[in-house]
């Protein structure tokens, strides 16, 4: 096998894997107010869930990076793909309210510390330098791909349990859940048969002027956060996942404002979750071939002006208008998600200390899982209906051009470092 032909076989295997693990999770997406019956809990209590989620993910980054740079990316992502779905068993069960807490604490270090750090650093190893856009664009895009496909399954058995077989929410839930269930089971011996990546360094590794290294945790973090390119990008980061999560969202402010049926938001959120592929990938390669960190900028600005006017979309206006204001926010969210990781090359990481700044930058981009489902469930409660969504999304909005401003500094920062 060709040397360029393994790596995009290797990279194809770890795109599966990152489009299998996270949508059962992230179930809320598609069926947010289904959940909500089947499982008998408030919005309050489900947000309280993710937020337990985000916090075992900010927690894990930084040992997530640590393992990374230790343990077998193949050994990390076969361990996290069996837990997880034999986590989501117990979740198909619909336990008590404390036990879908604790799950989620427990998807939090399965998808997070054995799990995140082990699937970019596979990514951006695997990836020559002038290819980082095109295969984290890949990954991201082929990862949508394979979400997409799934949750095009997912709607279309709710729908036929639901309403052809006149089955109650619970039970038609259960069978989605089923499906993500299997689809992570059919992944792992795929992962463990076909990655074929290198074992990561067995011990932490410091760069120094001259070139020598040593074993040293805390000079590789002040290395790592002393260099102004790593905040750039984290910032890019945070602003961007911003944009993201406020999608999540999207199912509940349809159907609870616009008064859409289930069924036709589930369809409208799929529908959104096939941007991802044409996104990621557009914007990897864009990426690559023009700047990717102007690119960057470009689409910070695009998404949050777009999420700014879908809070004030007409009510009587046409579901045509609506639905095409949603696809354009998930195709530059989707754009963003494929690209930002690539700025990992701008801030001149060495490989061998690239899981651990993975995980620095994950621990700061990736903040908004802690603050951000409370911060929702709270607008909603405190100004309910429409308004809550508004004060939500526009204030998202603004935290995107910050991150186009952090975009035009990186870029800034890596022209110096080229004169």
């Amino acid at each position: 096998m060709s040397t360029t032909l393994k790596r995009y076989s290797q990279l194809a295997v770890l795109t599966v894997s990152a489009g299998v693990i996270y949508p059962l999770l992230y179930l809320r997406q598609n069926f947010e107010v289904s959940i909500l019956e089947a499982f008998g809990m408030t919005l309050k209590q489900l947000s309280q869930g993710y937020s337990i989620l985000g916090l075992m993910f900010m927690l894990s980054y930084l040992p997530s990076g640590w393992l990374a740079d230790r343990i077998s990316p193949k050994i990390l992502i076969v361990f996290s793909l069996i837990m997880t779905g034999l986590l989501g068993v117990w979740f198909s069960t619909m336990p008590s309210v404390g036990a879908v807490q604790f799950i989620f604490f427990a998807w939090g270090i399965t998808t997070g510390l054995t799990f995140w750090s082990a699937l970019i650093k596979a990514v951006t190893t695997i990836g020559q330098a002038n290819e980082q856009g095109r295969f984290f664009g890949i990954m991201d895009g082929g990862r949508g791909l394979v979400e997409a496909i799934l949750a095009t399954l997912a709607v279309g058995v709710f729908a036929y349990f639901l309403n052809s077989l006149g089955q109650s929410t619970e039970v038609a839930l259960t069978r989605v859940i089923y499906i993500y269930i299997g689809a992570l089971w059919l992944t792992a011996p795929l992962v463990f048969f076909l990655l074929d990546s290198p074992d990561p360094e067995t011990k932490t590794v410091t760069v120094e002027d001259d070139g020598a290294v040593k074993d040293s945790l805390i000079t590789n973090l002040k290395f790592i956060l002393s260099k102004p390119e790593t905040w750039y990008s984290a910032i890019i980061i945070l602003t961007s996942y911003q944009l993201f999560w406020a999608t999540y969202s999207f199912s509940g402010y349809l159907q609870n404002i616009y008064g859409l049926s289930a069924v036709a938001v589930g369809t409208i959120t799929v529908a959104k979750l096939w941007m991802r592929p044409i996104g990621g990938v557009a914007a990897g390669f864009a990426g690559d071939f023009l700047n990717r960190d102007s690119v960057l900028a470009i689409l910070l600005i695009a998404s949050s002006v777009s999420l700014a006017i879908l809070c004030f979309v007409p009510m009587g206006m046409a579901a045509a208008l609506l639905i095409l204001i949603v696809l354009f926010i998930g195709f530059t969210t989707y754009a963003l998600k494929g690209l930002y990781w690539a700025t990992l090359e701008s801030c001149g990481m060495p490989d061998k200390i690239k899981g651990l700044a993975i995980g620095v930058m994950s621990l700061i981009g990736f903040s908004p899982e802690i603050y951000l489902p409370m911060i929702n469930s709270t607008l909603l409660e405190s100004y309910p209906g429409r308004q809550g969504y508004v004060i939500y999304f526009c204030g998202i909005a603004a935290c995107g051009l910050i991150g186009a401003w952090a975009a035009w500094r990186l870029k800034k920062a890596v022209s110096l470092q080229s004169q």
